[in-house]
């Protein structure tokens, strides 16, 4: 009896440490911006949310298998909502009705997709109707997270077009890997952003794709089959040329969420080197 009486005892210390950790998980975590994970399936919906907990710490991750839940943290600052659609189109109604209640719940939180579809025509009509990430579930989990923090500091991510899509009637081809052209908004109008002033070479055009994937110079350099002070070297000029002041700020820049200012230095010189070393 006094055996038992002790385990007892022993078990309800661990379920009273386990709520107050959890409470003080909570209270941490109302002080943090959110992503929320919109997937029906619950084994995915754990996986993605297991790992996003872990990639994107700086974030309360939270989770739900639809829209509709939304409702529940309208009070919450949501950064990004990271919707699943599985094998529907852009276009079926019921993913047009989940974007519309996202923009309507979620007003100044970017939206990313998750699809099964790679293909260029539905990529497209994501972007058209202002979806800031296209992820098609074919991608490394570590190109999904790169892309993600690229949509959370304002970016637009999406992967390349498939093979032949160039030929499509209408379609024009991005200057690199997942580089659409640059677009401005001006007082409601859009303007063509003034690429003389980021006149890049196409290896430095190739840097910039994997910037834009958010590599360090170290994986830049073994992808592109080059030495680490070349792939600083080309990092260096990218900057200068988009008038940036950091990596993430030239891939912004080059894609046309960021105006390029004007410079009080003389043109020629280059960004400090703690700016585009990593």
């Amino acid at each position: 009896m006094e055996w038992e009486c002790r385990r007892n005892s022993f078990h309800l210390g661990e379920i009273m440490d386990d709520i107050t950790n959890s409470s003080k998980r909570l209270n941490g975590s109302l002080h943090l911006p959110a992503l929320v994970i919109v997937e029906p399936l619950l084994l995915p919906r754990t996986c993605i949310l297991n790992v996003l907990r872990r990639e994107l710490a700086e974030f309360e991750i939270l989770d739900m298998a639809t829209v509709q839940s939304l409702d529940s943290i309208s009070t919450r600052d949501v950064r990004l909502v990271l919707l699943s659609i599985a094998d529907k189109l852009i276009g079926d109604p019921l993913v047009e009705d989940d974007l519309a209640f996202v923009a309507e719940c979620c007003p100044n939180a970017a939206v990313a997709i998750l699809s099964n579809h790679d293909d260029e025509p539905t990529a497209q009509a994501a972007m058209q109707r202002g979806v800031r990430g296209f992820l098609p579930a074919s991608l490394p989990i570590e190109v999904v997270i790169a892309g993600l923090r690229l949509v959370l500091v304002g970016g637009v991510y999406r992967p390349l077009p498939v093979p032949g899509a160039s030929r499509m009637p209408g379609f024009e081809p991005p200057d690199a890997r997942g580089l659409a052209s640059a677009y401005l908004t001006n007082e409601g109008a859009r303007a063509v952003i003034d690429r003389s002033v980021t006149d890049l070479t196409p290896r430095e055009q190739h840097v910039l794709a994997e910037l834009e994937l958010g590599l360090p110079n170290k994986l830049i350099a073994a992808k592109l089959n080059l030495s680490e002070s070349t792939v600083k070297m080309h990092i260096q000029h990218i900057m200068r040329k988009c008038a940036a002041h950091n990596r993430t700020e030239a891939v912004l820049r080059w894609r046309g969420r960021l105006p390029a200012q004007s410079r009080d230095h003389d043109p020629g010189a280059a960004p400090t080197p703690e700016t585009w070393s990593r």
